[in-house]
């Protein structure tokens, strides 16, 4: 009862905040009447709502933890993360949500996969992207668990695999019940949450830290290289293989698949990227703050947050407790997301490539498994972690733009292309990533940059010295036809 009563208000809020996801579900369950429903809401959803469930899917725990307590190590030159990631999800909502929108309706596709597939003509171009999706899927999973499993036990004060635990079967419950309609409700609660505990961890930070004027003295105290200690050059690569993510990773281009019409696309283009410019001023600093507040030498700077939440100086009760559950949505808000589209692919582009034929109840019913099966398997891999939050995302966003911005980019954008060239396209830029670190070079340029652009040559050559693809539809796949309403 002691633990209970110490941690009342945190799980009183939880509770409310697990019943919200339940009816959502519920209401998903309800709105969901077949296999299009189920991965994309059937193509029928706003700008206004896809537009911050846009923001909510990328900024899980990841954001709130990883990237807030970031600065408390690279310093102000953290700060450049937040043009970054608004001109990204500017790039992706004027260069790719319309085109992609139109050529995915007319093509028949609802995953990145199976646009890769049609647009090529290309099924190992195809199955290539749905290997692909599945590994990065798991590795972005597994920096989000740990940033939520931190947090858990830093202010639960739970072990680690509990942490985890808890988590795992809230998000696979309401998402395997959902779906894509229940995921972008949630989304929409979750980001009005996020964008609320961004201001409050701002400006409480900022208060406890005494203003502005003191962090002089705070950012004196990080080592004296340009980026901290990063040459300037890698901490730009991980920037960007952080925020380049919004403009590739399949999670943030289903949202386009849902759009209903070009006024959603005009919608979203305003609302997601002025989300990201608030929340993300916000949240960059709080790690120079925390220089002013916490003990010195915090060497973990994923649990910078997790400590200042659990402190009690810097924030009440109530507060603490809201922040708390603030980012417990966060980190689900990506999880959902992620999981989705991981049981999407594997059924539509893997396993539907073998076993065609099955009615819409059994494609929804082993989508519903792998989306169960693909939460407990990165739960256990959560449980030990490759790396910190942040390198572990970075490392999933280098290999989501070495691998599918050429092919995606090029495809809706150029008429030539081919199969050959997109396989060409995904063995240079892993080779790249894999090989580089360990060349002269590595120290001093981040892998991401060589990678996007050998695999870009590589596709842009291949593609000259081959004939085009001629696009096809989906006739004939596992799913049958798509519908363009549900």
């Amino acid at each position: 009862m002691t633990w209970i009563g110490e941690h009342g208000l945190v799980l009183a809020l939880l509770g409310l905040y697990t019943a919200l996801m339940v009816y959502h579900a519920w209401i998903g369950q309800r709105r969901t009447r077949g296999w299009l429903d189920f991965f994309v809401a059937g193509r029928s959803l706003g700008g206004v709502t896809l537009g911050i469930s846009f923001f909510a899917t990328y900024a899980s725990t990841n954001s709130y933890v990883g990237f807030s307590g970031q600065a408390y190590s690279y310093g102000l030159s953290w700060l450049l993360l937040v043009p970054f990631a608004v001109g990204f999800t500017w790039m992706a909502w004027i260069w790719v949500a319309p085109r992609l929108r139109e050529r995915t309706a007319s093509l028949g596709s609802v995953t990145i996969p199976d646009f890769i597939g049609f647009r090529f003509a290309s099924t190992p171009a195809r199955v290539g992207a749905a290997l692909l999706v599945l590994f990065s899927s798991v590795i972005y999973m597994t920096a989000v668990f740990k940033g939520i499993g931190n947090l858990l036990e830093a202010v639960l004060e739970v072990p680690y695999w509990t942490a985890i635990g808890m988590v795992l079967v809230v998000v696979m419950l309401y998402t395997v019940v959902g779906g894509f309609h229940s995921v972008v409700r949630t989304d929409v609660v979750q980001g009005g949450m996020m964008i609320v505990a961004a201001v409050v961890l701002f400006t409480g930070t900022y208060r406890a830290a005494g203003g502005w004027e003191p962090i002089s003295q705070a950012v004196d105290q990080v080592p004296s290289s340009v980026a901290g200690p990063l040459p300037l050059t890698l901490l730009l690569g991980v920037i960007f293989a952080t925020t380049i993510k919004a403009l590739v990773e399949p999670r943030q281009l289903s949202r386009f698949y849902a759009l209903e019409d070009e006024r959603a696309v005009r919608q979203g283009t305003w609302i997601s990227p002025g989300i990201f410019l608030l929340v993300f001023s916000l949240l960059t600093p709080v790690g120079l703050f925390a220089r002013r507040i916490l003990p010195p030498g915090l060497e973990d700077t994923d649990r910078v947050v997790p400590a200042l939440l659990a402190g009690g100086e810097v924030f009440g009760p109530f507060v603490s407790a809201f922040l708390f559950v603030a980012m417990v949505s966060a980190a689900m808000s990506s999880l959902d997301s992620v999981l989705l589209v991981v049981a999407s692919t594997c059924e539509r582009d893997l396993v539907g490539l073998v076993w065609k034929g099955r009615s819409e109840r059994a494609i929804l019913r082993s989508t519903r498994v792998y989306v169960a099966l693909f939460a407990v398997v990165t739960a256990l891999v959560a449980l030990n972690p490759p790396g910190g939050v942040v390198s572990i995302t970075a490392f999933s966003g280098s290999l989501y733009a070495a691998c599918f911005l050429p092919s995606l980019l090029f495809g809706l954008y150029w008429n030539r292309g081919n199969g050959q060239a997109v396989l060409a396209s995904y063995a240079a830029g892993i080779g790249c990533l894999l090989v580089w670190p360990h060349l002269p070079e590595g120290a001093l340029v981040h892998r991401v940059f060589p990678a996007v652009i050998l695999s870009t040559l590589t596709y842009v050559s291949v593609s000259l010295l081959t004939p085009p693809a001629a696009p096809v539809s989906d006739a004939g796949s596992s799913a049958g036809p798509v519908r363009e309403s549900a």
